[in-house]
């Protein structure tokens, strides 16, 4: 007798249907493992006397510390923790969250981070609970329109994946390198891992690495249904060792303000500061920019680009077809 003898035809399996179920599955294992091992990674940077506890000394199995030290400082069970790291999230209050938050001495990205992950897994045993949120593909044209009158300082739209979303003829021409290739989109997570002149580009290279995967992995949290930022993760996995153990160290990062440090191939060091805006009508993007401050070697530089862009370089032209090709 074949598979489907004895099978009414209204019943016919529903192959879509099942591999949806299935995937659904497999990330929430994903969900579970990656809730277990940011807990242990969290936990094992700790030692007794940073919480307040005796240290009585004598030979620990694993670094930081033990389960019930983490138990005892949130206030609650060793058996209700260890659940918990081992991914189970069902019906896990927000009092018992701050209480790991606070005895894991988590910081708030770290703290937001837990509060994606357990909401992820517990969506993910509740499929009709999931609200996915779709990555944006462009902005609107007053957007664009925004950067584009922001002639004076470098200014760009990305997105979640750090793909180059719209950016102006400044901002273009501060991350030239990233367009050179115009066969690849924009992206700021490919560059730093797969294309070597990354490396001559920051001036420090591995603290750049190690801010893009910690932006890739909070937004992992964030939006774990994204198909496109789960295959750009797997082919930065699979093409780079240093991705891939900057990876499974699952820090995570908010990316507001800071300094960035390049060495741009035209105008050589430059030493930015940065303020990143979320888009309120823009699901997932955020409006960054770059600002020098004035009588320093930053500013003297910029002022160089900008004279350069204004001379017409075609290097420095902004390309919509790139920026609308960089949303992938």
């Amino acid at each position: 007798m074949s598979p489907r003898e004895g099978v009414p035809a209204d019943r016919g399996i529903d192959r879509d249907t099942l591999e949806l179920e299935r995937r659904r599955k497999l990330r929430l294992v994903d969900i579970r493992s990656d809730l277990r091992e940011f807990l242990t990674t969290r936990r094992a940077r700790l030692t007794p006397g940073d919480v307040g506890l005796p240290d009585f000394g004598g030979r620990r199995r694993v670094p930081g510390l033990r389960r019930e030290e983490v138990a005892l400082v949130a206030g609650m069970s060793v058996e209700y923790y260890t659940r918990l790291e081992r991914g189970q999230a069902a019906g896990v209050s927000e009092s018992v969250l701050e209480g790991v938050s606070r005895a894991l001495k988590l910081n708030d990205a770290e703290r937001a981070h837990l509060y994606d992950l357990v909401r992820a897994a517990n969506d993910g045993t509740n499929p009709k609970r999931r609200k996915l949120r779709p990555q944006n593909r462009q902005v609107r044209a007053s957007v664009q329109q925004l950067l584009d009158a922001m002639a004076t300082v470098p200014a760009f739209v990305q997105n979640g994946r750090l793909d180059l979303v719209a950016i102006n003829r400044l901002g273009r021409a501060v991350y030239s390198e990233l367009y050179a290739d115009p066969r690849r989109p924009a992206n700021f997570a490919r560059f730093a891992f797969l294309d070597p002149r990354a490396a001559s580009f920051y001036q420090d290279w591995h603290e750049a690495a190690q801010q893009i995967v910690a932006i890739l992995r909070a937004e992992a949290g964030r939006n774990p249904h994204d198909r496109e930022l789960s295959d750009l993760v797997g082919e930065l996995a699979t093409r780079s060792d240093p991705f891939r153990a900057l990876w499974a160290s699952h820090d995570v990062r908010d990316h507001r303000s800071g300094v960035k440090a390049i060495n741009h191939p035209i105008v050589g060091p430059l030493e930015l500061k940065y303020e990143a805006m979320d888009l309120s009508l823009e699901r997932g993007l955020q409006l960054i920019a770059y600002f020098a401050l004035p009588d320093t070697p930053a500013h003297d530089a910029l002022a160089l680009l900008e004279s350069w862009v204004g001379a017409g370089d075609p290097t420095a032209e902004r390309s919509n077809d790139n920026a609308s090709q960089g949303l992938s």
